[in-house]
């Protein structure tokens, strides 16, 4: 199968969520010819505002247009085809009363959620689908949400009797982006011989997202798209100003801090030996 006839739709919670996880990623099958489209389930309304050049009691009441301008610009930069809004708002982080409020992805009706999405996928027919993993990284509500929302869609998508609307079309392979255990140790450890900020703590252990290396099926060379990956962060500009962590490490590490990105198989149509390096292994 030709790069020109392959699919990959990423869904993620909030701006900026897929140029940390998977700008490489986007930006490499975007220049290989592959489709790309990206789902994003919120528009971050309730995020942090920490570019210098905003006054946040401005800006937060118009935070949800700010940060679709910025994932539009990130889009843009990795070369994304296609950007879809599944129109629910920020529900913010876990514990928060937001959590609560009707309108939130966290309160939104998940098989209405699943038929947004599944609407897409008919569309886009994706060979490939990758997304959060069931303890949404870090376990924002929104990250959680994403990953039931994905892993429904995935198998409903051919159940036209429960999901009407559009020609049944079931993907081929689902992935979950992965932080690797091992990956943040040596960040840290970097970081740490280098006199620099050690956001994981004083212990050097990695951060409570971080999953163990047996967790990861499928490493992405991205190196060639590194440069690209660090501007797609940087577009969005109220989360990630220029001299936020992901700078500096990028600062210490140079470009091995971003080389390689991470996933975890979790579904396949085909057999494929792993560890793979192309979530499209078994489908070309």
């Amino acid at each position: 199968m030709t790069a020109e006839a392959l699919s990959l739709l990423a869904v993620k919670p909030h701006p900026d969520d897929e140029a940390i996880t998977m700008g490489g990623t986007l930006a490499r099958y975007s220049a290989e010819g592959v489709r790309t489209t990206l789902v994003t389930a919120t528009r971050g309304e309730v995020g942090e505002i920490l570019d210098p050049e905003l006054d946040p009691k401005d800006a937060a009441p118009r935070l949800a247009e700010i940060r679709e301008a910025e994932l539009r610009r990130a889009c843009e930069i990795m070369g994304v085809g296609e950007l879809v809004f599944l129109d629910y708002e920020d529900s913010g982080m876990a514990g928060l009363a937001r959590n609560r409020e009707p309108g939130t992805f966290w309160q939104a009706d998940e098989e209405e959620a699943v038929g947004r999405l599944i609407q897409v996928i008919r569309r886009v027919r994706p060979q490939v689908i990758a997304t959060e993993n069931e303890v949404g990284g870090y376990g924002h509500p929104d990250h959680i949400k994403t990953h039931r929302v994905a892993v429904s869609a995935f198998f409903y998508a051919g159940d036209v009797e429960r999901f009407p609307g559009g020609e049944a079309f079931r993907p081929g392979k689902l992935y979950y982006t992965a932080f690797p255990k091992s990956v943040g140790r040596q960040m840290a450890e970097a970081m740490q011989r280098a006199g620099v900020e050690n956001r994981w703590g004083s212990d050097g252990e990695p951060p409570p997202f971080a999953v163990p290396d047996d967790r990861v099926t499928t490493w992405l060379d991205v190196r060639a798209y590194v440069d690209i990956k660090i501007q797609a962060m940087l577009a969005h500009k109220t989360q990630i100003p220029k001299d936020s962590w992901f700078m500096k490490v990028r600062d210490v590490l140079g470009p091995d801090a971003w080389a390689r990105e991470a996933y975890e198989r979790a579904r396949s149509s085909v057999e494929t030996p792993l560890p793979e390096d192309d979530l499209f292994s078994g489908l070309r």
